[in-house]
């Protein structure tokens, strides 16, 4: 799985070259940790997935209400050994909300992340965790709008929900993420490739 991770690093950072520099800790890592990058355990980092789900019009998005965080998120998680990247992303989905339905994006497919993030992770005594990081790898995925068919997983999510997608982005105000995810977003349709 590091393989896949390197990988698709590699081509996310062709697509997008001015986000070098903000990746280079999971570059080193996976270049140069002696443990598993991928294993909730490393101390050091890990790797995640989650899904920027929306819906065929490409208005809405489906979100968790992270318990823990206390904000509206995308679905998403820690990877598990023995799964691709992709597949982790569906996993996380279909665990947090009951939506399984989901297709790629005809721009982006399985191989390129819309986005890759690498944030601060506190420490959590109460899980035996010392502070570490996640590289998120978030890919972008299509699903049928049905609000009533939407299942929470409660002991890790308050509630799923579908959002108005523009809602959503304006709602992290000048957080650096919600703002890439916004200018990678901008301009795409439901069957054009993204600009």
């Amino acid at each position: 799985m590091r393989d896949e991770a390197r990988r698709q690093l590699a081509l996310y950072l062709a697509r997008f070259p001015a986000e070098h520099a903000r990746l280079a800790a999971l570059r080193e890592q996976l270049d140069d940790d002696a443990g598993d990058p991928m294993a909730r355990a490393n101390m050091r980092g890990h790797v995640t997935t989650s899904a920027l789900v929306l819906d065929p019009t490409l208005s809405q998005v489906l979100l968790i209400h992270h318990r823990v965080i206390g904000r509206w998120l995308q679905p998403g998680g820690h990877h598990e050994a023995g799964q691709s990247l992709w597949d982790s992303a569906l996993r996380e989905v279909a665990e947090e909300t009951g939506v399984s339905a989901l297709a790629a994006h005809p721009a982006w497919g399985q191989d390129l992340p819309l986005d890759i993030d690498s944030h601060a992770i506190a420490a959590n005594p109460a899980k035996g965790e010392g502070a570490h990081w996640h590289h998120d790898y978030a890919y972008l995925l299509i699903a049928q709008r049905e609000p009533g068919r939407l299942r929470a997983q409660l002991d890790e999510v308050h509630a799923a929900a579908w959002w108005p997608l523009d809602e959503w982005l304006a709602s992290g105000g000048d957080e650096p993420r919600l703002q890439g995810l916004a200018a990678k977003l901008k301009g795409l349709s439901p069957s054009s490739p993204a600009s």
